[in-house]
């Protein structure tokens, strides 16, 4: 089964214009993403829609293809990159995000795994909340929580605290049960990548503003993985500014 990673990068940004160039540790915040993910499946991409990312890509001896500027996710740009790069090469997409500096080989051999399964459809990464990330952590609307089911399978995604502890104090909830929480790390089998492009969004999807609650809505099968390595993702010059710390304790 062969794999290929692809790293959705948008210029335009409303919280962060320019992201994939800003420099972090002396390179790029693309080049770092394209870094952790080089030499881990077969072959690698960046899928951008800018001809200044696809010059700092092409710089640094990178990959990169042109994609177009209407899409409305990462998921649809992953799909016209596949067919640029040749969709009969490979049998699962990869679809990482071009602001997650810190991806770790780890988090990209577990998703890979998943594909062990001939039933998966598509795949994805949770991390648990610890007690020491506290309430406020488990609360943040900016980070989905996932309940899942026996078999690790996705069941529901949800910018509120999922399960609700019923009888217990909020400040006792993390101690009491695992919550997960998402890593927009995603990974489909290529003849489902094709078809849920072409799905129409959903009011699940649309409530909540997660794309991936439209492929639960259609009957596909997410299958989780789990990880335990924290990663620091850039959407804002503040979180760049919290990357360059962490990157700083890393080298020390």
């Amino acid at each position: 089964m062969r794999f290929i990673g692809i790293i959705p990068a948008r210029y335009a940004s409303t919280r962060f214009p320019g992201k994939p160039l800003a420099m972090l540790g002396g390179k790029m915040v693309i080049e770092r993403v394209y870094r952790q993910v080089e030499g881990i499946y077969d072959d690698v991409v960046v899928a951008t829609d800018d001809e200044r990312i696809m010059q700092a890509v092409q710089s640094f001896g990178g990959k990169a293809v042109m994609t177009s500027t209407s899409h409305r996710s990462g998921t649809d740009r992953c799909y016209e990159a596949l067919t640029k790069v040749g969709a009969d090469r490979f049998d699962v997409v990869v679809n990482i995000q071009g602001d997650e500096p810190f991806i770790h080989a780890s988090q990209l051999e577990a998703i890979r795994s998943c594909f062990s399964d001939d039933a998966t459809d598509i795949a994805t990464l949770v991390k648990p909340f610890t007690v020491s990330d506290g309430l406020d952590a488990l609360e943040n609307p900016n980070s989905p929580k996932v309940v899942v089911n026996k078999k690790m399978e996705a069941m529901y995604f949800s910018r509120s605290v999922i399960p609700y502890f019923r009888g217990k104090d909020r400040g006792e909830w993390l101690a009491g049960h695992v919550y997960y929480k998402h890593i927009g790390l995603y990974a489909y089998r290529k003849d489902v990548l094709a078809a849920i492009t072409s799905l129409p969004q959903g009011e699940l999807e649309r409530v909540e503003s997660l794309e991936q609650l439209r492929w639960l809505e259609n009957g596909y099968t997410i299958k989780v993985a789990t990880t335990d390595v924290e990663t620091i993702g850039i959407d804002t010059p503040e979180d760049l500014q919290r990357a360059e710390l962490f990157l700083q304790k890393v080298r020390s």
